[in-house]
């Protein structure tokens, strides 16, 4: 393989020169992934100097093509890329590469340096989430492209490698993505025949062209990853493959140019002193200099910000003409992209009377009806489980069928859609959700893990959330899973008591800007007056006095077992001990009120007993080391869901004997 001059001697002065600021940044850190770089530039050029379309100086313009690097190990590709290209990220920043504070961190990440789409590292997920921006578009296309008028109208792009199409995640991503018809995909495969370990062939063997024609991909092969006009020919011709979306596969030396070319001694470390001399010295650089970009590469990359800032114009030009065509929709688009909710859509949020029981499940559906027409950005579906999380908009079409449809079958791929999900929200314009069994958070645990290290307006709604689920036995009741949430920075958990709290927390959950998941029961639970309770106001704050009959004890609960420390309550009431009952929707909340507010809910020197089907360690930061937790710290078993609780310890007269135990009178 070598390079192909008759591409033209800019073009490859420009190539080099990226090639070279990847390795300099990977060699003054003495960390880093050289390998990816200094075989990925080409078609790194290609895409940001010929095929893609965004603007440097505004990196949130809403109709700009997307990049994703989903092997986000070579991170030193895109930094070089973002300051040639003429983003804000000073060449200061890549000399700081990997350091504490700076731009560029060893993996991309989302809101952290211009131009980076996504947080990636962990490989598969930004494949994901690039199947979640095209499936954003596409939604959004259909919401507002009108006859002559195409305010929506962009293409994803990705650059993935071997690992990433081993992780499971991009199997289920892909295989969605093609039961879509994603055409707006394109996802270019460095295809270098080595891992981290070695060759390929040690651990991956299958024919990759074969799956993702299973997958009803379009597939291409470059055999030269240096063949700019091939490279650039395949990305054309995917671009007109508007039904499928498209791989490519660019066959490439992993640390090309370099001493160590085609091993895998180059993936993961800093090639060297005397290797970068040699690698500059092959590719006709100084080997003295550090950082240098050749004037002529300079000129040549920084086409990009005139280019840019050209078709951000003409589109301005055009989304102002749109809105004077369709000015409700002008005005939605702006509003949803600006990350702004419908003035006064909080009026539509359902209450419920206290006459008949219901499963927070079934709330959560009637809130989601109720808000259907004045958030219309809300948009998702569920892990092939529609019927039994109520994540469904009843009145409106599968995403399948009709890309105005707001319902999105995701199959049984709980981390591709949780992924998908982290996506659509990167990309703007929608506040996108997943839902499943709340046991099968283990399946997608690390793309909400990537939601919280994105801050993105990520929704996870989890049904089925205790032991009280009944006959499924252990492996569908979570135990464990609400505290291991919880512990995630930035992502607020709520488990709501009753319909009214869910009515509150799904405005919470809307409002926050943030990721959240919820929690809801399948059983049916006793309604709390939303007035007397002020249940809204309460959940505002994560954690709130519901009953207060005096302060021989508190009892603070979660979700179904309110219900219980409320009926404790009473029969301790008659036996002379006076409970105050605290009803907690939302740790991460309470956590963010003023220490006087807290110590109003949990004053010193009052014990206290905690009840949650679940998990008890993270309980005693509230109920201090002298206070009780009742909760199930064991794997549940199959049997009908008031017994199984009750057989675990999740019953009345549990907290009851727990209570007298503390208050002896």
């Amino acid at each position: 393989m070598t390079d192909q001059q008759d591409n033209g001697s800019l073009d490859q002065l420009s190539i080099n020169t990226l090639r070279m600021l990847a390795i300099d940044q990977v060699q003054k850190a003495r960390s880093g992934h050289p390998g990816a770089p200094l075989g990925c530039a080409p078609i790194a050029y290609v895409l940001y100097h010929r095929v893609m379309k965004y603007n440097p100086k505004d990196p949130h313009w809403s109709d700009r093509d997307r990049f994703v690097l989903s092997n986000g190990h070579a991170s030193a590709l895109l930094y070089g890329v973002l300051h040639l290209t003429g983003y804000d990220l000073p060449m200061s920043q890549l000399e700081c590469f990997r350091q504490w504070g700076s731009q560029t961190p060893g993996h991309p990440e989302y809101g952290h340096t211009p131009g980076v789409e996504v947080t990636t590292g962990p490989l598969g997920q930004g494949l994901a989430m690039a199947c979640g921006i095209a499936m954003a578009e596409r939604c959004l296309a259909a919401v507002y492209n009108h006859e002559n008028h195409t305010p929506v109208d962009h293409y994803t792009y990705v650059l993935c490698g071997d690992g990433d199409l081993m992780e499971g995640v991009s199997h289920e991503a892909a295989s969605l993505a093609g039961t879509l018809g994603l055409g707006k995909l394109i996802v270019l495969y460095d295809d270098n025949l080595i891992t981290l370990d070695g060759p390929t062939e040690l651990s991956f063997t299958e024919d990759v062209t074969e799956r993702f024609h299973g997958y009803h991909w379009h597939v291409q092969m470059v055999e030269d990853g240096n063949d700019l006009v091939a490279i650039e020919k395949a990305i054309l011709a995917a671009k007109a493959e508007s039904g499928r979306p498209s791989l490519i596969r660019v066959r490439t030396i992993i640390g090309y140019g370099s001493p160590g070319a085609g091993t895998n001694k180059v993936h993961g470390e800093a090639l060297g002193v005397e290797a970068v001399r040699a690698t500059k010295r092959n590719f006709g650089f100084p080997e003295d200099k550090s950082f240098y970009i050749p004037e002529d590469a300079r000129r040549n990359w920084l086409q990009a910000v005139e280019k840019g800032e050209k078709a951000q114009a003409e589109w301005q030009a055009r989304l102002n003409e749109y809105s004077k065509s369709y000015p409700t929709l002008g005005s939605q688009y702006l509003r949803t992209f600006g990350a702004r909710l419908e003035e006064g859509w909080e009026k539509s949020l359902p209450t419920f009377p206290l006459e008949a029981p219901l499963a927070t499940r079934n709330a959560g559906q009637a809130v989601m009806k109720a808000i259907e027409n004045v958030v219309p950005e809300l948009f998702g579906g569920a892990a092939d489980l529609t019927t039994s999380t109520k994540t469904i908009f009843k009145d409106s079409l599968s995403f399948h069928v009709d890309p105005n449809g707001r319902n999105v079958f995701f199959g049984v791929r709980e981390f591709g859609m949780m992924a998908m999900v982290n996506g659509m929200a990167a990309h703007g314009g929608l506040i996108p959700y997943g839902s499943t069994f709340f046991t099968f958070v283990d399946y997608c645990r690390s793309a909400l893990r990537t939601a919280a290290l994105m801050g993105t307006h990520s929704l996870f709604v989890f049904t089925h959330d205790s032991v009280g689920l009944g006959e499924d036995g252990p492996t569908h009741q979570p135990v464990e899973h609400l505290m291991s949430l919880r512990v995630i920075p930035g992502l607020t958990d709520f488990r709501p008591a009753d319909a009214n709290e869910t009515s509150a927390c799904w405005k919470l959950a809307l409002e926050r800007h943030s990721p959240s998941f919820m929690a809801l029961s399948r059983q049916d639970l006793p309604v709390l007056d939303v007035e007397q309770f002020n249940v809204f106001e309460g959940c505002a704050k994560g954690a709130y006095v519901l009953d207060a009959f005096g302060r021989d004890i508190i009892l603070v609960a979660t979700g179904s077992e309110v219900s219980i420390a409320r009926t404790a309550a009473m029969e301790l009431k008659a036996v002379g001990i006076n409970a105050t009952v605290v009803s907690m929707p939302s740790f991460k909340i309470f956590e963010e009120q003023s220490s006087e507010y807290k110590l109003s809910v949990f004053p010193h020197d009052v014990p206290k007993i905690s009840i949650e089907a679940g998990a008890t360690l993270g309980w005693y930061k509230y109920i201090g080391s002298d206070g009780i937790a009742v909760g199930i710290d064991r794997f549940g078993a199959s049997a009908p869901g008031p017994i199984a609780l009750e057989k675990l310890g999740i019953s009345v007269h549990h907290v009851v004997d727990a209570a007298r135990s503390l208050v002896k009178k």
